[in-house]
């Protein structure tokens, strides 16, 4: 008895271990022993060489590669204790980063943009809230042009990823 297109319960061959690669071929194997009914998954060079004695029935098909899981939620404190880090920090190339840390706090209703002001060096910034805390946070405005976004939303990922560093507050040469 053959049947179509029952996916395998594992990602690799039972027999030699090697994974199965996406659109390949995969058989799997029904069989009954004393100690009861055991399924094999294999690829088709297992297969091939395979005693299918004692087989109850087989199946074989096309191995479907799962969608890769979705990524984990980004925890609010994660962005929260990375922009506080950042606002510490005096490099003025990380602007970019805040501002963005910023807006995500924002649309996440986490932040509230209150105001837009001048500081010493005349240079804008933004004003934010916490939604929660009352307490204020000064963000430069970095006037990032479009052709920036994608770069700098990428930094802030990476600022973001679980094995990032802490981000540095001491000041270079310190």
């Amino acid at each position: 008895m053959t049947e179509w297109n029952i996916q395998p319960r594992s990602s690799a061959c039972t027999q030699c271990q090697q994974p199965f690669a996406d659109k390949a071929a995969y058989h799997a194997l029904l069989l009954f022993s004393a100690e009861g009914y055991q399924r094999r998954d294999l690829c088709g060079t297992c297969f091939a060489s395979s005693s299918r004695e004692g087989a109850t029935c087989y199946w074989q098909g096309e191995y479907k590669m799962p969608a890769p899981p979705p990524p984990e939620p980004l925890a609010k404190d994660t962005a929260e204790t990375l922009l506080r880090q950042l606002l510490a920090s005096p490099d003025p190339a990380q602007a970019p980063a805040r501002y963005i840390l910023a807006v995500m706090l924002e649309r996440k209703k986490i932040l509230k943009h209150r105001d837009t002001v001048r500081t010493e060096g005349g240079e804008e910034a933004l004003v934010y809230e916490h939604a929660k805390t009352g307490e204020s946070f000064t963000i430069p405005d970095p006037h990032l042009r479009l052709d920036q976004l994608t770069e700098v939303q990428q930094q802030v990922a990476a600022l973001l990823a679980p094995s990032a560093a802490v981000v540095d507050t001491a000041p270079a040469g310190g």
